[in-house]
């Protein structure tokens, strides 16, 4: 599919660029499916669907999850920078780690945290997406909550387009409008303080 001589960040990174539908479902760790996942960041019924809208220039990522069928409509856009070869993200959220994106091979990426800390004792989901053709793509996580591994999720996603400059039919945010929103914040990663007895 590639030239199996440059598995780098940024090449598998041009090749994701455009419009993706992806299937996702949540598994307990047996393989049971999940028919809500209650501890994601953001909680839903399983399965469900999302747009996946990506671009990248060569030096920025901007991407745009939109779930359109199966959980309630929503949106959600994170960005990073390649730096020294690797994907690094913006901050995903007050006490949140350093999110980067690294090469795993031909056509596969992984991002996970640069160095485990506390934060990820709270909320670590490392992500491995592999092209698996020229318009197919699999991204499997894993979740672990409190330090332990709780649920897996499957998304096999299909290319609608090459790129994303306009919103798709589905989208829910209707045809008109950008198709990347403000940065996402999460606060999954910030430290609850002890009430006083």
């Amino acid at each position: 599919m590639t030239d199996p001589s440059n598995h780098s960040v940024q090449e598998t990174l041009l090749r994701l660029r455009g419009t993706w539908h992806d299937k996702i479902q949540t598994f307990n760790l047996d393989g049971s499916a999940l028919s809500f996942d209650s501890l994601a960041g953001s909680p839903g019924p399983s399965p469900f669907e999302n747009l996946v809208y990506i671009d990248f220039d060569g030096e920025i990522m901007t991407q745009t999850n939109v779930t359109f069928r199966g959980r309630n409509a929503a949106a959600k856009t994170f960005s990073g920078r390649m730096v020294n070869g690797l994907l690094v993200f913006n901050s995903l959220g007050e006490g949140a780690y350093d999110n980067i994106g690294m090469s795993a091979g031909p056509d596969a990426l992984v991002y996970t945290a640069r160095q485990l800390n506390e934060s990820c004792q709270r909320y670590y989901e490392p992500d491995f997406i592999q092209l698996t053709g020229p318009d197919t793509r699999l991204r499997t996580t894993v979740l672990y909550r409190d330090g332990k591994a709780v649920r897996t999720l499957r998304a096999e996603g299909v290319r609608l387009s090459g790129n994303c400059q306009q919103r798709h039919e589905w989208d829910p945010r209707g045809a008109n409008g950008r198709v990347h929103e403000q940065q996402a914040k999460s606060g999954v990663w910030r430290q609850e303080s002890k009430s006083e007895p």
